[in-house]
Formats: structure tokens, C-alpha cells, sequence
């Protein structure tokens, strides 16, 4: 489904200025976090500012130039997307919604009365108290 939607819907991106603005002050922020709490300036922090300084002041001068790499960290989003998402929601579901169940069918509950009753007449519950009459639900909208 969603190959559809990114087939027929062009993908929309960020600005180019706010591309540059953003990822550059972030790299950036961890550079002088890092300097902070270590009080050294080493090799992964030059290499850190040497590429925030240009996004940054790309992003302010002459936010076209950097089109194609905003296009590519999308695309970049996008691919994590397709790979992290599947596998979170499949853990989100194996560590809650199956324990819950199993927990559920050990104690013998059913609380959306599934179980099959041959004896019952209906099915339906009936509300006590009866609840709102029907003649207040003329003018719903």
C-alpha cells in the first residue's frame, strides 16, 4: 500500500534551508556536547564540525546546493522506514499483545465473550440501567 502511495503522491521533503539549518546545528550541538563532557577536541569531533559548518552555513548562504542531499537523506528516512517499522511493530506485539492473551487464557477470562454458547438464546447484553432513550437520538449531527 504504501508503494502506491509513494507511486502516485510525489514525496514530500523538507526545505533545503531548514535541511541544512537542521542537521548542521544538530551535528553541531553533539560536537559541543561531546567537547564538553570530554574537554578534548579528537578526530570524530573535527570530522563532525567539518561537515555541520557547511550544511549550516549552506543552509543560510545558499540553501539550493543542497537539494540533492536533502533528496537523498529522505530517500535515506524512507528505506529505515521500510526496515525499523515492520520490525518494531512485530515487538510491540510479541512483547505485549501475546503476553496479555496468554495471560488472559491461563485465567480463563474472555473478555469479548467469544466462547460459543449452544444453550443461549441470543447473544445480546443488555444494558442496566437501560441508557439514553431513543427519542434523544433524533438530532445526533
Amino acid at each position: 500500500m504504501h508503494e502506491e502511495h509513494q507511486s502516485t503522491h510525489e514525496i514530500e521533503t523538507s526545505s533545503d534551508r531548514s535541511f541544512g539549518l537542521t542537521v548542521g546545528g544538530i551535528l553541531a550541538l553533539i560536537e559541543a556536547y561531546r567537547l564538553w563532557s570530554s574537554g578534548t577536541l579528537d578526530t570524530l569531533g573535527i570530522v563532525l564540525l567539518c561537515v555541520a559548518a557547511p550544511l549550516f552555513l549552506l543552509g543560510l548562504i545558499y540553501p539550493k546546493a543542497l537539494a540533492a542531499l536533502n533528496k537523498a537523506w529522505t530517500k535515506l528516512g524512507f528505506l529505515m522506514f521500510k526496515i525499523v517499522n515492520p520490525i518494531i511493530m512485530f515487538a510491540i506485539y510479541v512483547l505485549t499483545i501475546v503476553p496479555i492473551g496468554l495471560i488472559l487464557k491461563v485465567m480463563g477470562k474472555d473478555p469479548m465473550r467469544i466462547k460459543l454458547d449452544k444453550d443461549a438464546k441470543t447473544y445480546w447484553i443488555e444494558r442496566d440501567p437501560a441508557g439514553p432513550s431513543p427519542e434523544s437520538m433524533k438530532k445526533q449531527f
